[in-house]
């Protein structure tokens, strides 16, 4: 399939890159390949699967500035199905270094094109700016998850990048739409939290999530064992949370995962499968 995702949004703290992270994680623990791309000159999605700085090993800036393909670039991951293309923080000499190509936009979107085919799903975590880089991911990506917080400055934030969208749109990629907005972080038990809920779904309608992802210790303390949350403790609130939210985005872009295959066949058996009657004494 070779669809291109991209977590975006200018505020940092968000959650952009945990929900990165887990989201590529659960979906490839559902049995898709994906491409978890660092476009983040912090490079945490990278560490936070387990590769940690190394200013010698090759990076999505060397892929961006002309020196490498992707192919040459891309690691494996813990999970079989998960691969990442690293970050690295060159990457914020590519801003620079960059400028003055008449293809600045498109270096990504070039770059991604010889292997998004060998994925069916490559996931691009952005930088907290309204950069070069970012700009790159807008231009690339086909859908947008936006990760917000339930606070008031969020309602701000999401306005100025919507107008950037509808710039990359007319300039760039016709096709970029916004897939969702996930609210992260999330503490129900607040009044302010519940109001800003209720405005983005009014502003926002269906493509609002209904997953949230709460607050958890689990959640903070996964990359720094350089793990997703799911393979750190498998039975968090955490994992629940983005496990639910890679079903719910494979609902809404009408895609069945390998495993979930698995579980409606097996369902489908013993629904089909005649009742044992058993006799006293049983066997």
């Amino acid at each position: 399939m070779g669809k291109i995702l991209g977590v975006v949004n200018q505020k940092g703290g968000v959650g952009k890159t945990t929900t990165a992270i887990n989201l590529a994680a659960c979906l490839a623990l559902e049995g898709l390949k994906i491409l978890l791309v660092d476009c983040d000159p912090q490079a945490n999605a990278s560490s936070g699967l387990g590769f940690q700085r190394d200013d010698n090993r090759h990076s999505i800036y060397d892929v961006l500035v002309g020196n490498s393909a992707a192919e040459q670039v891309i690691l494996p991951t813990e999970i079989e199905t998960l691969k990442v293309l690293p970050g690295s923080k060159n990457l914020t000499g590519a801003n620079i270094e960059l400028a003055a190509a008449e293809d600045r936009a498109m270096r990504l979107r070039q770059a991604l094109e010889p292997v998004k085919g060998g994925y069916d799903l490559v996931v691009l975590d952005c930088p907290p700016a309204l950069d070069l880089l970012t700009l790159n991911v807008l231009t690339a990506a086909q859908i947008l998850i936006v990760p917000l917080q339930a606070e008031y400055f969020a309602l701000e934030g999401i306005s100025e990048l919507i107008s950037t969208l509808e710039r990359v749109r007319s300039s760039f990629n016709p096709v970029l739409t916004i897939e969702g907005v996930l609210l992260t972080m999330y503490d129900d038990r607040t009044n302010l939290a519940q109001q800003v809920t209720e405005t983005l779904r009014e502003y926002f309608k269906e493509r609002l999530y209904k997953t949230v992802i709460p607050r958890n210790v689990r959640l903070a303390e996964a990359p720094s064992h350089g793990k997703p949350v799911a393979l750190y403790d498998s039975r968090s609130r955490g994992t629940e949370a983005y496990f639910e939210l890679a079903g719910e985005f494979l609902a809404r872009n009408q895609m069945e995962s390998p495993r979930g295959a698995e579980r409606r066949a097996a369902l489908a058996a013993a629904k089909q499968s005649p009742a044992r009657v058993r006799f006293w004494p049983y066997s």
